[in-house]
């Protein structure tokens, strides 16, 4: 089956990113750097570099990397709740950067901005409420994430599959739908119910090209359907792969410890420790809850060939 004559539906996010496939490799942290972001872009994909975890002189570095190996579109993820949210906005901006991801925050502030200095938005958001207040922020798009994607999540916990029926038909701009994305078929489902493209993390962690140290990866092939789970709900929900840093939350969470006392188990690095460093113990191991189906480590470039192949087979077995 040659993947390469494949038709994606009328999406307006191919043009909006000038890309071939509608799909956005996330920008995680500790995992999306500049050589993450140039193979999502060279497969044809929108390749993110996960500014969250890096200063501003590490972003320049990271950027200038993916601009080195691809001469395609690439964009930046910037959490809106930091103090060096400014500072990353304007590197980016030098560093030739005209397709920013916004999360963790308000899309008020930097949209009119970003938007003057001849950019593309999109704001990521885990509500149809939230969705509605980026579009009126003026931005062009929205990432809708369901509480299955890894990492940091809404507190509301409402899944992909609920958040493409909620948002069907109710927005003027295109939405991107995220949290438990990994095949071909679920591109395909997520496209027929009103999304206009896809937004994959945890698939993009485990290749080749992430920034994932090696146990991590070889962790989420080896993950179960039930090894994630939604911690630290009092503080910031977050999903987690189960180790032993996972369960110490687990069990403070059930003797009802205080804020501060999970702040202080959680302490600084953790997910740097876990994610970058490969401290499968104690290390923070954020992942989405799709990480069962990770059985491989391919590169870009192959994930992508998969992804579409299980997408033209899935749409052949309906049609």
């Amino acid at each position: 089956m040659n993947t390469e004559l494949i038709k994606w539906p009328k999406s307006r996010i191919l043009e909006l990113f000038d890309i071939e496939n509608p799909i956005v490799q996330a920008g995680m942290v500790w995992v999306s750097g500049g050589k993450l972001a140039a193979a999502a872009a060279n497969a044809g994909c929108l390749g993110l570099v996960g500014a969250g975890s890096m200063n501003p002189d590490l972003l320049k570095t990271q950027i200038n990397k993916a601009h080195a190996l691809t001469q395609k579109p690439i964009g930046v993820n910037i959490p809106l709740l930091y103090d060096k949210t400014e500072e990353q906005i304007k590197v980016a901006l030098n560093a030739g950067i005209k397709i920013f991801f916004t999360s963790a925050g308000s899309p008020k502030k930097w949209t009119p901005f970003l938007k003057k200095e001849g950019c593309t938005v999109v704001h990521v958001v885990s509500t149809p409420e939230f969705a509605q207040k980026s579009q009126d922020a003026g931005v062009d798009a929205v990432v809708v994430e369901g509480f299955e994607a890894g990492g940091h999540n809404g507190r509301d916990e409402i899944t992909t599959l609920v958040l493409l029926q909620q948002l069907q038909n109710k927005l003027a701009i295109p939405f991107i739908i995220a949290g438990g994305i990994a095949t071909g078929s679920s591109i395909l489902g997520a496209l027929a119910m009103g999304a206009e493209g896809v937004q994959i993390g945890t698939a993009f962690a485990a290749t080749i090209e992430s920034s994932a140290h090696e146990n991590f990866k070889q962790a989420m092939c080896n993950a179960q359907y039930n090894s994630t789970f939604l911690r630290m709900k009092k503080i910031v929900p977050v999903r987690l792969l189960e180790n032993d840093f996972a369960q110490k939350v687990a069990q403070a969470e059930n003797n009802c410890v205080s804020n501060e006392e999970l702040l202080k188990l959680l302490g600084k690095g953790r997910a740097k420790e876990g994610m970058l460093n490969g401290n499968l113990q104690e290390g923070e191991l954020e992942i989405g809850q799709i990480v069962s189906e990770i059985k491989e480590i391919l590169s870009c470039t192959k994930l992508v060939h998969k992804l579409k192949m299980e997408y033209l087979e899935a749409r052949n077995r309906i049609l």
